[in-house]
């Protein structure tokens, strides 16, 4: 089972037990983490696609450090003019396990919904 969740303006792949890192988040290590933002869910085979969201989809996870990447040097250079400018950056992260991934089922309202067209 897995799903494609957003997060911090991008989409990630994620599976039950998985270490994933995210752009810094505002929470302590140990603590819970819930994404809402659920885009896909593929349950053996099941695919569910959202609109733009799976509706009542919820993956949670638990954070387990926050750190800094490596650094990344720019170099900035221009030919004839003896411009050379050298920059570094370091971006933070969160690594969050994924604990679970949640659907809830919808069959009692599909069929509620299929009842009143068949009337």
């Amino acid at each position: 089972m897995y799903a494609i969740i957003e997060a911090c303006g991008r989409q990630y792949k994620v599976q039950e037990g998985e270490a994933v890192y995210f752009e810094k988040l505002d929470t302590e290590e140990g603590k819970k983490v819930s994404f809402d933002k659920v885009v896909l869910v593929s349950n053996d085979g099941k695919v569910q696609v959202g609109n733009p969201y799976v509706a009542n989809a919820k993956v949670e996870g638990k954070v387990i450090s926050n750190g800094r990447g490596k650094k990344v040097l720019v170099f900035k250079y221009k030919a004839k003019k003896n411009e050379r400018k050298t920059r570094g950056h370091r971006q933070d992260y969160t690594k969050v396990e994924i604990t679970s991934i949640k659907v809830k089922a919808e069959k009692a309202e599909k069929t509620e919904k299929a009842e009143k067209a068949a009337k």
